[in-house]
């Protein structure tokens, strides 16, 4: 049972409705019944069970009220509010004719306890009977309007949700398509370069070199490309795709690269946006590795502090990324664009040129250990 209309509709409920209903005129059988206590009138039990007809006339007729302040729940709400107070009118007077039945017309003499001569005199006073009716219907009126002005208030608080929902899947559908953008940047940055390196691999006339770096790729791609790009991935999984692309490098240059890894194994079942180093590690290999002679080591190296874990990408490469460099920004923006979109302020990317040389990249995140 839901208490908040579906999005198509406008209004409040039935079900909010109704135990709105129930929760007014429970209220008015307690204070109807406390206040005849309170007075000392007498049939008390004959009392109880007329006011308990009344009060299931009036759940009725207050829902067929409802019913009726449904037909005005689009326009707007002065017209709403009007209708409220004017529909109020005639269900207040059906519920006072209601009343008067039961305590005045049906059986008076077991409830009031008058003689016959005072039922009679009262049946020819006129004026007292309308007077009487009157003052009911008004009494009913104010009911009912309190009633009316809660269903106005309920009913705006519920068109308040809606839209705060409807803003938060507006949200929420915005968020995934910006990680999936910012997600699918990464492969086609990453294929120019390896087919790039592929091609380097043919124009030399290394078939077996460029046989493997193809069997690494297939299997990359195929690691890569298995899952929903919103989904996160366990640590364990994205550092075995860098793996994998560190395989397909190692073709390039077999003579200087060589890669460090230091994951602690309570790490390894921790949530990260997949792919999430790949930009880190290219970057390494890029500025890194390529532009020397000598051997440069990559280290994958993560930690946990708190709630939170530190995944640094380090070399020590001669040379580090300028902001001259034609798309040295390029990576770490998808990176820091994807940990903001992802965590908000939970999710950080520092770097910059290591003392001694190389540059580091370090990554925070939250440790997360479901949902991936």
């Amino acid at each position: 049972m839901t208490f908040l209309p579906e999005d198509g509709e406008r209004g409040v409920a039935p079900a909010l409705a109704l135990y709105s209903i129930l929760g007014f005129w429970l209220f008015y059988a307690i204070w109807a019944s406390l206040r005849a206590i309170a007075v000392g009138i007498d049939g008390q039990i004959e009392i109880v069970l007329r006011r308990a007809v009344v009060t299931i006339i009036g759940i009725v007729v207050t829902w067929i009220f409802y019913l009726a302040l449904r037909r005005f729940d689009r326009k707007p709400l002065g017209i709403r509010i009007v209708a409220g107070f004017a529909l109020a009118a005639p269900f207040a007077l059906a519920m006072a004719g209601a009343n008067y039945y039961m305590y005045n017309i049906y059986d008076p003499v077991g409830v009031l306890a008058l003689g016959d001569g005072d039922v009679a005199k009262y049946a020819s006073e006129h004026r007292f009977i309308l007077f009487q009716f009157v003052e009911d219907g008004s009494n009913r009126y104010f009911f009912l309007s309190a009633w009316a002005a809660l269903y106005l208030a309920l009913s705006y608080a519920s068109e308040a949700l809606r839209t705060e929902r409807r803003a938060a899947r507006l949200e929420r559908a915005a968020q995934q398509a910006e990680l999936r953008s910012l997600r699918y940047q990464v492969n086609p940055h990453f294929l120019f370069n390896t087919l790039n390196s592929l091609s380097t691999l043919v124009m030399r006339n290394q078939p077996d070199e460029a046989e493997r770096m193809i069997m690494s790729l297939s299997n990359f791609y195929r690691t890569s490309l298995t899952g929903d790009p919103l989904d996160d991935v366990p640590l364990e999984e994205e550092v075995h795709l860098q793996k994998l692309y560190l395989d397909i490098e190692a073709v390039r240059f077999p003579d200087r690269l060589r890669t460090i890894i230091d994951i602690p194994p309570d790490l390894l079942d921790a949530c990260v946006p997949g792919l999430i180093l790949q930009p880190l590690v290219e970057n390494a290999i890029k500025y890194g590795v390529s532009r020397t002679t000598k051997p440069v080591e990559i280290h994958i190296t993560a930690r946990a502090d708190g709630d939170r874990m530190h995944i640094c990408v380090t070399d020590n490469g001669d040379k580090a990324p300028t902001p001259d460099d034609a798309g040295s920004g390029i990576g770490l923006a998808n990176v820091r664009d994807r940990l903001a979109a992802r965590f908000g302020d939970q999710g950080a990317i520092v770097y910059g040129p290591r003392d001694g040389g190389g540059f580091a990249v370090l990554v925070t995140l939250p440790i997360i250990r479901r949902g991936c």
